[in-house]
């Protein structure tokens, strides 16, 4: 799960980022609402947003994310007394809130559980014809048969169901796998390797081929 964490204080933030990851999420973090906007050019499977931000209201990121049409959830992180910001953040289209101070496995469980509505309209197992899999247990089963997946075959996997139907590029899919592009970047060889070991375990198991190569663009999972 790739997590945009909006948060300006600094020791709040590094301590939750940092927690993240140790989760085993892939994470950005965002101190101020222009670094926001900057990393909404990307795609995130939810947000964590602090309200208050040095340069503005983080509601205008739930505006901004509601205009693009982007399937992401966003969770609301706001003082204990700021009612008014929960309210505001739940009518403009946030999914969920937390009040400050809050502990991490309450977190990790409101990720988990908006990750699940968001992608898969709450289930526990999304079962896609023959293929199977169960994300908190990262499972993927293909007529009863245990795929031998890494974990970034796994979130590529996961990432294709969560799109399935429609083109991701490249850069989507790379920003997708790499935990800190601007740090690392990405090739085509890294996109194109983790694909086709991905393809060649699914095929393997006796699963349909449903990643199509889409020329010059990236790829589509889907059953044609």
């Amino acid at each position: 799960m790739k997590i945009l964490l909006v948060e300006d204080e600094k020791e709040l933030a590094k301590t939750i980022f940092n927690f993240l990851v140790n989760e085993g999420y892939e994470c950005d973090l965002a101190p101020t609402l222009s670094d926001a906007f900057f990393y909404l050019n990307m795609l995130y499977d939810v947000i964590i947003l602090d309200v208050n931000l040095p340069d503005g209201s983080g509601l205008e990121v739930i505006k901004k994310v509601k205009s693009l049409g982007y399937y992401t959830g966003i969770i609301v992180v706001s003082a204990r007394n700021a009612l008014e910001n929960k309210i505001e953040g739940l009518e403009l289209g946030a999914d969920d809130y937390l009040t400050k101070p809050f502990h991490f496995s309450e977190l990790n469980a409101r990720l988990k559980s908006l990750a699940r509505r968001v992608n898969f309209n709450g289930d526990e197992e999304i079962v896609f014809n023959e293929l199977r899999v169960i994300p908190s247990q990262m499972k993927a089963i293909v007529n009863n048969k245990l795929l031998d997946l890494t974990k970034k075959e796994f979130d590529l996997l996961m990432f294709f169901i969560a799109n399935k139907n429609r083109i991701l590029t490249k850069t989507s899919i790379g920003e997708h796998l790499t935990t800190d592009i601007s740090d690392y970047g990405f090739s085509d060889d890294f996109i194109y390797t983790h694909v086709k070991n991905l393809r060649k375990k699914i095929i393997n198991a006796g699963c349909y081929d449903y990643i199509k190569n889409v020329y010059g663009v990236g790829y589509r999972f889907a059953h044609d």
